[in-house]
């Protein structure tokens, strides 16, 4: 029997796929893919003998069924998601349904759309005494969020967060993070459409200002939103690198009087 490796896209430009993904392609038999999302091109380092299918068109049943009768024959599966499966792909509900089958699965992970899009706007999502934790998350839509994670609860903590499927909520988003008090309307806040395609484009704003830049743009999905003061605020410098600092791999500098603390970095 083959097996079935999911298999994470990367954020769109065919040369940031993973070399791994990549190699999955070439000698997959039987490629399922997310039509909607993915890049077209990353089809083509599939051999001519493999045969495609468009997941946007199937439901999970008509998705495993392919799979499965894939798998009988003997044959190698690549389930192709945008980004990193692991993020938004619904991918549990299909691992589970192969292990019922007792179908042999891998995960292959992807370079997800958000890092690509911190790369687009040239930023650390994470900087000394600014931000230390990214919350990754997405605004209420018709999928259900669970009420302890609603945005009025996340904004509380003031960190960096980034939004996936939410540019229609972008009025919503603005006027939840104004309210919790932690998000000023001049905090800084990005939309980034299809990071890294052909068609990218990279809107800077604030917070106040996110419902006018997606209605001005007309910008209403593949884009993601991004806030937090990382975006554009001042900043501490890293203490690994600094001349004081001691690690394991270098001894700091002692001044006079004073004792030198090892720390691993």
């Amino acid at each position: 029997m083959g097996d079935v490796h999911f298999v994470g896209a990367g954020p769109g430009a065919l040369d940031l796929i993973t070399v791994r993904g990549k190699m999955l392609l070439e000698r997959a038999d039987v490629i399922i893919y997310t039509g909607s999302l993915i890049n077209p091109g990353l089809l083509t380092f599939a051999k001519k003998t493999c045969v495609t299918h468009n997941s946007a068109y199937l439901t999970l049943d008509e998705v495993i069924r392919l799979m499965e009768e894939a798998i009988t024959k003997g044959l190698e599966v690549v389930r192709l998601h945008t980004g990193d499966p692991s993020l938004y792909g619904a991918i549990r509900e299909q691992i589970d349904r192969l292990k019922e089958r007792g179908i042999s699965w891998d995960i292959c992970p992807g370079v997800s759309s958000f890092c690509a899009a911190a790369a687009a706007l040239g930023v650390e999502l994470t900087l000394p005494a600014v931000s230390q934790s990214v919350i990754i998350t997405r605004y209420q839509g018709r999928t259900a969020v669970p009420a302890a994670e609603s945005l009025s609860s996340l904004a509380v903590h003031g960190a960096t967060m980034v939004f996936f499927l939410s540019v229609p909520m972008a009025d919503t988003i603005s006027e939840d993070l104004i309210s919790s008090g932690s998000y000023s309307p001049d905090t800084p806040a990005a939309i980034v459409y299809k990071v890294t395609w052909a068609e990218e484009k990279v809107l800077r704003g604030t917070v106040g200002t996110l419902s006018e830049m997606a209605h001005a743009s007309g910008i209403k999905k593949t884009a993601l939103v991004l806030v937090g003061k990382v975006l554009g605020a001042d900043y501490a410098l890293s203490r690994l690198y600094a001349p004081d600092f001691s690690t394991e791999y270098r001894q700091g500098l002692v001044s006079p009087g004073t004792d030198a603390t090892k720390e691993e970095g």
